[in-house]
């Protein structure tokens, strides 16, 4: 008799929860509280749930060789890697057979080092870490000796310190491309927002928009920057007022990701200031949001299904082979030139 398919009834039941709530968590509706989202995802993975479910074929279970732990500080959505990557990340490990456990790492844990109350180190094969970004717990889940991936990292990271894979999209050479396609437009004024010390990726994009005023002989001016803490920048009520202090503003802004460009989109628009007509923005992720909001946003695409799938494949060959050398590998990425810069779709 074949095991009856799980429905979302089956999950808003099991956690006391709406059809309606359980569903919208699933498809990253961004009304869901992150905490509410983690919780329906984690039972749908713990219930077999459709895409999370461990059956290869119905009524045919794929064989259970081990466990692998997601470790999170702040569950992706959509408008970052989203449940693409997720998706193509589970899907993968699914087919050879381990079981994917979702580990939602919370502040106190992060200061004091301490791991998840329902993670069991002793029963976990491999560690995939997503929105991990403080370099001591980074250095503290390597120390288990347990092969790990990270996808992004800490920008205190250096190589030479990595004691696990690092799966990074490319950052530097699409963010010099964007940056030097505004400056071959005319525009030798270019401010970048978005915190450099954020993460390893945000850091890399900086690398590429300084790496291309510099080839360009322009000289960087910081007060066209908004450089701050990432949690400043992304408080939309701080950045609306920082941006409305500067004494000039740039003819462009190059933004560490959609997110913060989306909100220099809206927060200019309140100023009455054109875009792309007095200033245009760009961002990096081809975020959904980035296709919608208008202008619509020049952008860098990233292929989060496929970095889902390698990600898998790069932490199930160290778990084959622990003993070889920790790899980092860069996936290509494409800027995506749209209205916010001027140019037709």
């Amino acid at each position: 008799m074949n095991k009856e398919k799980v429905t979302i009834q089956d999950i808003a039941d099991s956690l006391g929860l709406s059809r309606n709530t359980v569903s919208k968590a699933l498809n990253n509706n961004p009304s869901i509280p992150d905490e509410t989202r983690s919780k329906v995802v984690r039972k749908a993975i713990d219930m077999n749930y459709k895409q999370f479910a461990l059956f290869e074929q119905e009524g045919t279970p794929a064989k259970k060789t081990g466990n692998i732990a997601l470790l999170t500080a702040n569950m992706p959505n959509n408008s970052h890697f989203g449940t693409s990557l997720l998706s193509g990340l589970e899907q993968k490990i699914s087919s050879e057979g381990f079981n994917l456990s979702i580990h939602i790492v919370r502040e106190n844990e992060l200061d004091s080092s301490a791991l998840p109350v329902n993670f069991d180190k002793s029963k976990v094969d491999g560690i995939v870490c997503i929105e991990l970004f403080d370099k001591s717990y980074s250095e503290f889940i390597t120390s288990f000796g347990i092969p790990t991936l990270f996808i992004d990292a800490s920008a205190e990271l250096t190589f030479s310190e990595m004691k696990a894979d690092l799966l990074l999209m490319e950052n530097i050479h699409s963010t010099f491309s964007l940056t030097k396609k505004l400056i071959d437009e005319g525009i030798t004024e270019i401010g970048f927002i978005g915190d450099s010390r954020h993460c390893m990726s945000f850091n890399e994009r900086w690398d590429g928009f300084t790496k291309a005023m510099y080839a360009a002989r322009i000289d960087l001016d910081e007060s066209f920057c908004i450089l701050e803490d990432d949690r400043h920048i992304d408080d939309y009520k701080w950045l609306k007022q920082r941006l409305a202090s500067m004494t000039n503003l740039p003819p462009a802004f190059v933004c560490a990701n959609d997110y913060i460009a989306i909100n220099v989109i809206r927060i200019l628009k309140d100023l009455n200031i054109q875009i792309p007509g007095e200033v245009r923005v760009c961002g990096f992720d081809n975020s959904p949001e980035s296709r919608i909001v208008e202008p619509h946003l020049t952008t860098v695409h990233i292929h989060r299904s496929e970095m889902g799938f390698l990600a898998a494949e790069m932490l199930l060959s160290k778990i084959e082979n622990p003993g070889r050398p920790p790899l980092v590998t860069h996936v290509k990425t494409m800027p995506v030139f749209r209205q916010s810069t001027g140019h037709e779709e």
